[in-house]
């Protein structure tokens, strides 16, 4: 089995275009695309790679996603429907699909009386991305409020369940790889009045809308935050809100958000992520590590 023959069997698209599956709305197309209906896609898929080499892009949302001009010459994987829904377990547990965003996850569980996930509200990315990158925001982040959560490995076509003690999961990290595809994921959530959460969410978000570039093309935090500090403060501090490359910006509103503009191309991005780190650097001593991932070349870019 091949990725050729996935092609003609209609269980992988060749040739996609992914920049409209990223918040950026920027990029080229991917060699290959699987829309995995269902568990035995990704079964499919991983046999195949047992024997092509092939890079990976495991997307959610594509919230935190570059994707270069040139595209991605490997093999895409996006969850479909069957990996949604939200289940309200005994416990106060929340268990959610891979696909399901992170907003929808806390409005649905806060509304039912399930507090503590609340801060889900201002993370744009989904549940499995949200896992992947023990996503944060309010000072919470995911390792204080996941359970479990159920992987599959591409590499070697097994699901697991794995606890979150196991995931390796530090500020901006966890041991989720490249090849590995978050199923869904358990939350620990606690029993409350609904209506101090709803309130919450509210006050949390008046407060991205007064401090965040809404309604624009953004990826939400370009970097992490150092030790002790915040990138955006640093950013700002230098002067650096309005520095623009091509059609790409340092927001106005947030130094640690960069919005494309009309005209904007990833490398535009691209550019603008490495000039901003190496002022701060330079300034500072301070080596800014982004939080958005590059996908696809961009060599060609510096040139």
């Amino acid at each position: 089995m091949t990725l050729a023959r996935l092609v003609t069997e209609g269980r992988v698209q060749a040739g996609v275009d992914l920049s409209g599956l990223t918040t950026y709305r920027l990029g080229g197309p991917a060699a290959f695309l699987l829309d995995a209906a269902t568990s035995d896609d990704l079964i499919a898929v991983a046999a195949v790679l047992a024997e092509e080499t092939r890079e990976v892009l495991v997307l959610g949302r594509g919230s935190n996603l570059v994707i270069s001009e040139a595209g991605f010459d490997g093999l895409a994987i996006r969850l479909g429907p069957e990996f949604g829904g939200i289940e309200l377990d005994a416990g106060a547990r929340v268990t959610v699909g891979g696909i399901v965003p992170l907003p929808q996850v806390a409005r649905t569980a806060t509304a039912a009386g399930r507090r503590g996930l609340e801060f889900l509200i201002g993370v744009p990315g989904s549940a499995g991305g949200g896992v992947r990158q023990n996503a944060g925001c309010f000072g919470t982040e995911m390792v204080d409020v996941l359970e479990s959560a159920v992987v599959f490995d591409l590499l070697t076509g097994k699901t697991a369940a794995v606890d979150a003690f196991a995931l390796d999961m530090t500020y901006r990290h966890t041991s989720v790889t490249a090849t590995d595809v978050v199923l869904s994921a358990t939350f620990r959530a606690g029993e409350g009045d609904p209506a101090p959460g709803l309130e919450l969410i509210r006050e949390h978000t008046r407060w991205r809308r007064l401090y965040q570039p809404g309604g624009t093309l953004n990826a939400g935090s370009v970097f992490k935050n150092p030790p002790g500090d915040s990138a955006g403060r640093i950013i700002d501090s230098l002067g650096l809100k309005g520095l623009r490359i091509g059609g790409a910006e340092v927001s106005a509103k947030h130094a640690n958000f960069f919005v494309a503009m009309p005209g904007t191309e990833p490398s535009h991005v691209y550019l603008l992520v490495k000039k901003v780190a190496a002022i701060v650097g330079s300034e500072t001593g301070i080596q800014l590590e982004p939080e958005i991932q590059f996908v696809g070349h961009f060599e060609n870019a510096e040139k």
